[in-house]
């Protein structure tokens, strides 16, 4: 049987046809991996302690627990059929704020606290929704923050409130405010480096 391309142009001499079969290839591997890097997943690295102790980030970095930072995959097309759920580990992109208020902005990973229509307070250490303590037992004791009391308005319909888990050194929404729905990128789902580290989350 013959080639495809030799089909479709059976006047092109072979050496050609071998030629165009191999661009063809590659264009279409590479056309395959961009459409799922911008649809379906995409990796990103974990590059501070703000996650810890759920997501590492490599030591020397102040509050880091390991030697390499972790590499996670994120569904960049769940939030396009369901809404966010609370406690997610999220991958989106941060308001102008963060920039101004952390010195650092682009792309953040943390975790979805608060929904829209709620008020978030913090206390101790502890959070509380609509004045109920969220129960949270991915947060270490040490990781915790012992601010003063605090409450933050109500948050808006379509936005979203997030807080990484490791609370003393993580600059979030209690800085910068919440996020709009159309900046969050994906759900992380599985950490696939370091290998012992390799799992779903």
């Amino acid at each position: 049987m013959r080639d495809p391309l030799g089909r479709l142009f059976p006047g092109l001499p072979r050496g050609v046809r071998v030629v165009l079969d191999w661009v063809l290839t590659i264009v279409g591997a590479i056309v395959i991996v961009f459409g799922l890097k911008m649809w379906v997943v995409n990796p990103y690295r974990i590059p501070s302690s703000s996650m810890e102790p759920t997501l590492h980030c490599a030591r020397p970095a102040p509050g880091c627990e390991a030697g390499f930072s972790d590499r996670v995959l994120a569904n960049r097309f769940i939030y396009h059929f369901r809404n966010p759920k609370r406690g997610e580990i999220i991958v989106f992109n941060t308001p102008p704020e963060a920039k101004i208020r952390c010195g650092a902005g682009g792309t953040f990973v943390k975790r979805l606290i608060g929904l829209p229509g709620e008020t978030v307070s913090e206390r101790d250490g502890f959070v509380y929704i609509n004045g109920v303590e969220l129960n949270e037992p991915y947060i270490a004791a040490d990781r915790r923050d012992h601010e003063p009391p605090r409450t933050w308005n109500k948050i808006p319909k379509g936005y979203y409130f997030f807080m990484g888990d490791n609370r003393a050194q993580s600059c979030d929404s209690r800085v910068w405010g919440p996020v709009p729905r159309k900046n969050l990128i994906g759900e992380v789902f599985f950490v696939y480096w370091p290998p012992n580290r390799i799992g779903f989350r």
